[in-house]
């Protein structure tokens, strides 16, 4: 009963708090006198605006057999039927100049924030998949007892790490872009698995060196070779001691994706920016663009939890 009291009691303290949160948001606006227009902002996500239907090319207005409207070219052919739209805008009979609206159709469409989200989403699981890669790649020369490339990888990690992003991004664009004829997607790709890759090389290092040598003694004394006993023994254990701190990382790595927009990329920064010009509600945009974003990582967020239970289940 105690613990039931106790637990009651730290939960109304939870809401409380947010409660708190959620009213000093709204004395904040109150405060500033700002007027709240959260309409504005939904065409920029997903409408229902109807779509123009215009005239391929010169022709008329005639009945069909069946009753519908048609156009019909000068040569006497229909080649657009206009008994399917919502709107039509001609009358039998009509002279049709190409260009002209026929008609007008409603249907959902995408808007330029929800474009944005994909294309943070797209540029995010490369860079993601590239970084993983490269990071442990990094992360077994890191540990490797080949000098050179032990060392190239310490140059490799200090110098990306004591970087900052932005600045890796210029380069990579406007210096290695130009000699290659990179797009900016990629440029942005590779900036942002370059950059992501160094700490996960580090994350890769740890996980592998938590394990102990005796595993590896193990396995070599089975007669595993050493790639083999990295692969199937040391690799497996590591990636499990690994997985939170890769899952912060790849959360970072959503949030870094917005310095992308730098180099013209409409992601979902560079899309609520614009928006920003257009609905004159900076802030109703912004806590949207923050609440997209929060999404997006507490999805990831959620999804390396689910893996992390199944492993640790299988244990």
């Amino acid at each position: 009963m105690q613990n039931n009291l106790k637990s009651l009691f730290w939960n109304a303290v939870f809401v409380l708090v947010l409660v708190s949160i959620g009213g000093l948001v709204y004395l904040s606006g109150k405060r500033i006198d700002y007027n709240w227009n959260w309409e504005r902002v939904v065409p920029y996500i997903a409408s229902n605006a109807a779509a123009s239907i215009t005239a391929p090319e010169d022709g008329n207005i005639v009945l069909t057999k069946n009753n519908h409207l048609a156009l019909e070219n000068l040569s006497g052919e229909v080649i657009v039927d206009l008994s399917g739209y919502d709107t039509i805008q001609v009358y039998q009979g009509d002279l049709i100049f190409e260009g002209d609206t026929l008609a007008y159709q409603e249907e959902w469409r995408i808007g330029p924030i929800l474009e944005g989200v994909i294309v943070t989403i797209k540029i995010s699981l490369w860079s993601l998949m590239i970084a993983l890669a490269l990071g442990l790649i990094i992360g077994l020369m890191r540990i490797s007892s080949n000098p050179a490339l032990k060392k190239l990888s310490i140059v490799y990690i200090e110098i990306i790490r004591g970087t900052p992003l932005l600045v890796q991004i210029f380069i990579v664009y406007f210096f290695i872009g130009t000699v290659l004829d990179l797009e900016r997607f990629t440029a942005g790709v590779i900036a942002l698995s370059v950059f992501t890759a160094a700490y996960v090389a580090e994350i890769v290092r740890s996980g592998i060196q938590s394990i102990p040598k005796g595993q590896m003694e193990a396995a070599r004394s089975l007669g595993m070779s050493y790639p083999k006993a990295m692969i199937y023994v040391i690799l497996p254990q590591a990636f499990k001691q690994t997985l939170p701190p890769l899952a912060g990382q790849f959360i970072n790595l959503i949030k870094d994706s917005s310095l992308v927009s730098v180099i013209s990329i409409t992601d979902l920064t560079k899309a609520g920016r614009e928006v920003v010009s257009g609905s004159f509600a900076p802030f109703e945009v912004w806590f949207t663009v923050a609440a997209l974003y929060l999404i997006l990582t507490s999805g990831l967020s959620w999804a390396i939890q689910t893996l992390e239970k199944k492993l640790a289940a299988s244990d």
